[in-house]
């Protein structure tokens, strides 16, 4: 058994005075199939950088293994794909090659074409093959599934279920019990391992939330009880005091004043033990407050139809001929393959111009609120984005700070933000505006599980109108009253 030892590891940037890790310890055995989970902005990828070495910090990282990172980044994607994989694993042979790209149904003519001629999807698949046939090495894989649709995830999922020595950073619920058997946790006082799936250790963390919950209020109960005796202890012990004065008896009553001093040492030790339990309990604790949409009301029923639609890229049809329609307080998926015209749907509704055929209906007067997939472009100040978009800059902010955003965010450049906090203000940028239909495109790319449920409960309390492509299948069950399969 080879283990990775990691022990007292402290880290903080350089500009932020607060640590990021703080006197962490661990050790991973290199056979797992490691799941790493947290929120957005916690240091996941930071994380795999320490481990690879980019990064100073105190404390010892000891690894057997030599890390991995996916993605792998291809300099010149031109290059034929069969050359992008000899770099990646120069010690594979071509079978071995044909070999991994069959276990993820990738045809092995994609060997000859430009790597960059590849979908997202495809060129996913490939890297991870090539990856895995590194003798002697461990995976750090970061979020893996955000270019693929729910039948690919499921293919990959399958293909990391083989597979062993890798930590994998998704928030994909299903992903991560199809293909884990340990969850890394990165928790607001440190990191912990748990064997196990996703399910498995959510059901134990819930569990032990609650027992540290009731803890809580009832050490909370005794200290106020305590803190009441304590200063009934000191009324007496004041009376007392006052009676000496002009006391025949002064031996009595010093001995009545002994006592009430020795009760209040125990009075004063039980309610520092208490304190001291208090403090170690809820360090942990997620608290995902409920968040708030206010969506207009439609007089219509039918606020957009599609008829016989097709969508066409350089004389190909892409998708169609779809029709479908979205109701008033009805929630619509679009399900699909990667390439299979989800998102210009979207796009065409939104008012983009998409070649197509057929005939795309609105509601008059309907007012849409959009969130793209894709949220790589942002920049700039928070205060002057909420400015240009017209939104209330206290509401957007306080939904930001709902998602888990600290204040110091609020002051950085949104270009420093990660993938996943950038698709957050988005998402709160929709959630400010008042809209009858809610159209999002792959809205919890990079999103963290808690913001994930946090969602979920949103939408099942206000049950706005929506028409929406999400592959994470946990969401789609939750949300989605229709799916419309493309």
């Amino acid at each position: 058994m080879a283990l990775i030892q990691i022990e007292h590891l402290s880290f903080s940037y350089p500009s932020s005075y607060d640590p990021i890790f703080e006197d962490v310890s661990l050790r991973l055995d290199t056979r797992w199939k490691l799941g790493f989970i947290g929120r957005n902005g916690r240091g996941k990828t930071t994380f795999f950088r320490l481990l690879r070495g980019e990064y100073e910090y105190s404390g010892s990282i000891r690894a057997p293994v030599t890390f991995d990172y996916f993605p792998y980044p291809v300099p010149d994607p031109d290059r034929p794909t069969g050359e992008v994989l000899r770099g990646v694993c120069p010690g594979a042979d071509g079978w071995q090659l044909e070999r991994e790209l069959s276990l993820l149904a990738v045809r092995p003519d994609v060997l000859e074409r430009p790597f960059g001629s590849l979908s997202n999807g495809e060129q996913t698949k490939v890297l991870l093959s090539g990856l895995f046939l590194n003798e002697g090495h461990f995976l750090l894989i970061d979020e893996p599934t955000n270019h693929l649709d729910a039948r690919a995830r499921a293919m990959v999922a399958a293909y990391l279920q083989k597979k062993q020595g890798f930590i994998l950073v998704s928030h994909d619920r299903c992903f991560l019990d199809g293909c884990v058997d340990h969850i890394l946790s990165l928790n607001r006082a440190g990191i912990e391992v748990q064997s196990g799936n996703f399910s498995s250790w959510f059901a134990n963390f819930q569990q032990r939330q609650a027992l540290e919950q009731a803890q809580d209020q009832r050490l909370r109960r005794d200290i106020r009880r305590l803190e009441q005796s304590a200063r009934r202890t000191a009324v007496w012990s004041d009376r007392v005091e006052a009676s000496k004065k002009g006391a025949a008896d002064k031996g009595y009553v010093g001995h009545k004043a002994a006592k009430m001093m020795k009760r209040a040492k125990s009075i004063e030790a039980r309610q520092q033990k208490a304190i001291e339990e208090k403090s170690g309990l809820l360090k942990n604790a997620e608290t995902a407050e409920t968040l708030r949409v206010a969506p207009l009301l439609h007089y219509a029923d039918t606020l957009a139809a599609f008829t016989d639609v097709t969508i066409e890229y350089d004389g190909r049809t892409v998708c169609g001929p779809v029709s479908f329609a979205v109701r008033r307080g009805e929630r619509v998926a679009l399900d699909g393959g990667n390439g299979s015209g989800k998102s210009s749907l979207l796009k065409l509704l939104c008012g983009q111009d998409i070649p197509h055929t057929g005939l795309v209906r609105t509601a008059p007067g309907l007012v849409l609120s959009c969130v793209p997939q894709d949220a790589a472009g942002l920049a700039g100040d928070l205060a002057d984005y909420a400015r240009a978009h017209g939104l209330d800059e206290s509401l957007f902010k306080a939904i930001l700070r709902k998602m888990d955003f600290s204040r110091v965010q609020f002051e950085k450049d949104m270009a420093s933000f990660s993938s996943g906090q950038k698709k957050k203000v988005l998402l709160a940028k929709s959630l400010c505006e008042k809209a009858h239909l809610y159209v999002w495109d792959e809205p919890l790319n990079f999103i963290d599980i808690y913001t994930r449920m946090q969602i979920e409960q949103l939408i099942g309390a206000s049950a706005p109108a929506m028409l929406f492509v999400e592959h994470d299948a946990a969401f789609r069950r939750a949300v989605a009253t229709q799916t419309v399969h493309l």
